[in-house]
């Protein structure tokens, strides 16, 4: 159990350093998403051959699959647009909306009851986020983009949990990523028609060992470490901890960046509202997740 923990927090851990990697990344964040697929596909293509568990799916199935890997590439494209735009920490810090975001969709899509505190706790979330993009107006841009990347990341779980119903974990991400990267290679050049055009194209070399960083660590293994832990470990337990993954982000931030220096003191005002919704929120599920198990 001790093992399936400590698994569990480095692939936390490891996910924290998608913004710290996004930012050192020079590339454009369509094309850094873009490699980051296609990289990603390559190492799960050889693991799943090596493993001998590949799987075809059926042409109808791909169609379904397509439009989560659509929302994971916009997920990845807004996150990383955030990043770019503003910094690694307001970056993190907007993905907490997810939270607002998922208490509306999740009852529309999975046709379940509001459940109106959790929507309460979600508005102080966006209250927090409010805050900061009131007084820090020069990453409005990255704000909007944050903001966007929260509601890919409320909406994706949702299908992505109605999929693996039908199909195992290393077989939806494979072709999620797959069809992720094929949807993006259409609408690439759009996004480079809205926003700027990318000054380079080609992945330079730092960028090249970055992106295998991101690939290997940020992405493979921490799937494989989070799965391994699911092995003795509840999923109640696995999101629970995932909560921890913005505050990671922001330390990790802080100590490589030093973006700390530039924030002001709205900033720290915005994400303890933030940090206390987050909190409630987590005591709130653990109590019920205590009581229910007392209850079997």
């Amino acid at each position: 159990m001790k093992k399936a923990f400590a698994q569990l927090h480095v692939a936390v851990f490891l996910a924290g350093f998608t913004a710290i990697l996004g930012k050192l990344i020079g590339l454009n964040e369509g094309l850094l998403v873009w490699y980051r697929l296609l990289f990603s596909i390559i190492m799960l293509g050889f693991v799943a051959i090596f493993r001998k568990d590949f799987q075809r799916i059926s042409k109808t199935d791909f169609i379904r699959i397509t439009w989560v890997g659509f929302i994971l590439a916009f997920h990845w494209v807004a996150f990383y647009g955030s990043v770019k735009y503003a910094n690694a920490s307001v970056a993190v810090v907007c993905i907490s909306a997810a939270g607002f975001f998922s208490s509306i969709a999740e009852p529309l899509i999975s046709k379940k009851k509001f459940v109106w505190f959790e929507m309460l706790l979600g508005v102080i979330s966006l209250a927090g986020i409010y805050i900061i993009f009131d007084f820090h107006p020069h990453y409005k841009i990255g704000i909007v983009f944050g903001i966007f990347a929260a509601i890919g990341s409320a909406i994706f779980p949702i299908y992505n949990k109605m999929l693996l119903k039908e199909f195992s974990p290393g077989v939806l991400t494979f072709y999620e990523f797959t069809s992720g990267l094929l949807v993006l290679t259409f609408l690439l050049p759009l996004y480079f028609w809205c926003f700027d055009m990318p000054d380079y194209f080609i992945p330079a070399l730092s960028d090249l060992l970055w992106l295998l960083v991101l690939t290997v660590f940020c992405t493979v293994m921490a799937f494989q470490l989070q799965l391994n832990a699911l092995k003795k470990i509840s999923a109640f337990t696995s999101n629970l901890t995932y909560n921890l993954e913005p505050l990671y982000g922001i330390v990790l931030a802080f100590v490589i960046f030093e973006e700390g220096k530039t924030l002001k003191p709205q900033f720290y005002y915005g994400l303890l509202l933030i940090l206390a919704a987050l909190t409630i929120q987590m005591l709130r599920v653990y109590n019920h997740s205590k009581i229910k198990g007392n209850q079997s």
